[in-house]
């Protein structure tokens, strides 16, 4: 596994941009990563070849058709990576913009007096969409209520409040700020137990980096990711719709095909760095595993991710080598509490006597990136039932290390004093 071999880490890391060090600030270590993670170095090439290209899609000429197959190749590729034997892909302006588009749809789609249902963890890129559309669509909404302690909402929190005039449903599979797993699948299937025709909707933004997408096994109708949080770069989102999903009347152009989601000639580069990203998981899944099977090599690497993830964030919490854990450091408190097999990746806590701003600076002067979550339009559905103003998010991926976590447990260590 990726924890054992010292010297695939470094092969790791030597796949990503700025994996120490920021242009503008000089080393440092990057605990930033739900708010983006690293970039794949072969992702900026990518974007460079083609930011430089001048032809379009869609013309006969041997540039236009290259682009095609790019396009065409990187559907595929997301196909594998995600596990999706039906449906369709398509990019557009961003994860949260995909969500509202997809949420829409499923809304004005649905039978007038219905219902909409989500729950009050989700990030706002699909409550806001549902909570909008279902008022505009004349659908009631029902909110399933998260557990507080925990950061996680569950199957029988759905089926506690389903009905069979349920005709939207909304699932977040990982939380930006409790860092916490759902199980979509489960959730899925205690939501059409009760209306099996519901649309179901997933935002799959925070958890596509940490873990494996598959989505055959989900029984939804729609998935989003935001590729900028799982290596490649900003400026676009992806979505996947069910072929039932992708039918129905939606947005589009005037005679354009009946099944056409995309808006517009799309960059075909942000395509071809999906492509790098998915090279990439198959690179991982060769390296800790004997699979030759492209699917089953992305499957390992998914796998390896997780159990590596899992292992930083456990010495993050219960310390290395001399160094005391979060959970043994009297004057932290950690959001979703210190066992919490949901977990994916991310850390949140809070130091008791110093506003989270000021700690995020404090660690960024020596070096290590975190992130303020305030009790805002983005955070105050988790933050504000605990009665928090703000949190110090510290979010990992599989390149970062455990000599990391240790400097960043030295720096919380010292924070003691000023606390108090």
């Amino acid at each position: 596994m990726i924890q054992d071999t010292p010297s695939l880490i470094a092969a790791i890391r030597d796949r990503f941009a700025h994996v120490d060090s920021c242009p503008f600030q000089g080393p440092r270590i990057f605990f930033e990563n739900a708010g983006g993670a690293l970039t794949l170095k072969s992702v900026v090439e990518t974007s460079a070849k083609y930011a430089a290209i001048p032809d379009n899609q869609g013309r006969d000429n041997p540039a236009a058709h290259a682009l095609v197959a790019t396009i065409e190749k990187a559907k595929a590729d997301l196909a594998l990576f995600m596990n999706a034997s039906s449906g369709q892909f398509f990019a557009g302006e961003s994860g949260t913009e995909l969500l509202f588009r997809m949420i829409r749809t499923a809304c004005v789609n649905a039978p007038k007096g219905s219902k909409v249902i989500g729950s009050s963890i989700e990030h706002p890129a699909s409550r806001s969409a549902a909570r909008r559309w279902a008022e505009i669509s004349g659908l009631d909404y029902v909110n399933v209520q998260h557990d507080d302690d925990t950061g996680t909402v569950r199957p029988e929190d759905y089926a506690a409040l389903m009905t069979p005039d349920v005709s939207v449903a909304t699932i977040l599979h990982a939380s930006p700020v409790t860092g916490m797993g759902m199980d979509v699948a489960a959730i899925s299937k205690a939501i059409r137990a009760v209306s099996p025709d519901c649309l179901i909707v997933v935002d799959g933004i925070q958890h596509a980096a940490h873990g494996q997408l598959n989505i055959d096994s989900y029984g939804i109708d729609g998935y989003a990711i935001s590729p900028y949080k799982v290596f490649s770069r900003h400026g676009y989102g992806i979505a996947w719709v069910s072929d039932r999903f992708g039918a129905m009347p939606h947005d589009k152009l005037i005679g354009a095909p009946a099944t056409g989601w995309e808006f517009g000639t799309r960059d075909t580069g942000a395509y071809a760095t999906i492509s790098d990203v998915v090279a990439y998981f198959e690179w991982l899944g060769g390296e800790i595993s004997d699979e030759t099977d492209r699917r089953a090599r992305i499957e390992a690497a998914g796998r390896a991710i997780h159990s590596y993830e899992t292992s930083l964030t456990n010495a993050m919490i219960n310390g290395t080598g001399n160094l005391p854990g979060l959970r043994d450091m009297a004057h932290i408190r950690i959001l979703g509490g210190a066992d919490n097999p949901a977990r994916e990746g991310l850390v949140s806590i809070v130091v008791e006597g110093m506003p989270s701003p000021d700690v995020v600076t404090r660690l960024n002067e020596q070096g290590i990136r975190t992130h303020t979550r305030k009790a805002d339009h983005y955070s105050s559905n988790v933050l504000d039932p605990l009665g928090l103003p703000d949190c110090i998010r510290i979010s990992l991926c599989h390149y970062n290390t455990e000599a990391e976590i240790a400097q960043l447990l030295a720096a919380l260590k010292e924070m003691a004093d000023v606390s108090e």
